[in-house]
């Protein structure tokens, strides 16, 4: 199917991409340098894309639509909401770190323009929409303790998207570790507290 094969060699070149803008940012990173990592001439990747700006757009609204396809599933999937707390983090940790190849496309928006950037925001706004809901939803039945869901949310997002910022892929620990340690310490930190100081787990 050629509309698919287009896709899956626009996410390669997406991937490539990712590890050049992990390596020398956004402005550092070439065209040039893209295709070569990808064996191609710089002529056959404008066949995919026009220029560097919308390769940067196709990687923020790849990702966000990987990410909205999960929120989806999770919400549609049954369970607590600290399960689905779990699940949307462990998934958001591996598709920053194996699929973006630890690229923190967060800290680039400026680089969109206008019409591109509301494009991207308007998805952004949806899962953050969603992931508060999940918070909401939590709060409300006492699974997490009392608290300003829309904040919260700023907190758990926040710390996945740092992640790329300080992650190795040469570490020992890889990004599935990372994703369940992520989950446990946010799933914990959000849970009420007893009268005697003891984190609940209903």
């Amino acid at each position: 199917m050629p509309r698919e094969k287009t896709r899956r060699r626009r996410v390669e070149i997406l991937r490539s991409a990712a590890s050049a803008f992990r390596r020398r940012g956004y402005h550092g990173a070439s065209t040039g340098e893209i295709a070569r990592a990808l064996r191609m001439t710089k002529g056959s990747l404008y066949y995919y894309f026009k220029n560097k700006e919308e390769i940067l757009f196709f990687c923020h609204d790849y990702s966000l639509d990987v990410l909205l396809e999960l929120l989806d599933r999770v919400r549609a999937g049954g369970g607590s909401p600290a399960d689905k707390l779990r699940a949307l983090v462990e998934a958001f940790v591996h598709h920053i770190l194996d699929d973006l190849r630890g690229t923190a496309l967060t800290l680039e928006f400026a680089a969109l323009s206008p019409p591109l950037l509301r494009r991207v925001i308007a998805k952004r706004d949806r899962f953050d929409r969603g992931v508060r809901q999940v918070l909401q939803e939590g709060i409300d039945a006492g699974v997490f303790a009392p608290g300003d869901a829309k904040l919260l949310t700023f907190a758990v997002l926040g710390a996945v998207n740092w992640i790329p910022r300080w992650f190795d892929p040469r570490g020992p620990a890889s990004s599935e570790e990372i994703g369940r340690a992520f989950a446990d310490y946010l799933v914990a930190g959000l849970r009420p507290v007893s009268a005697e100081g003891r984190v609940t787990t209903r």
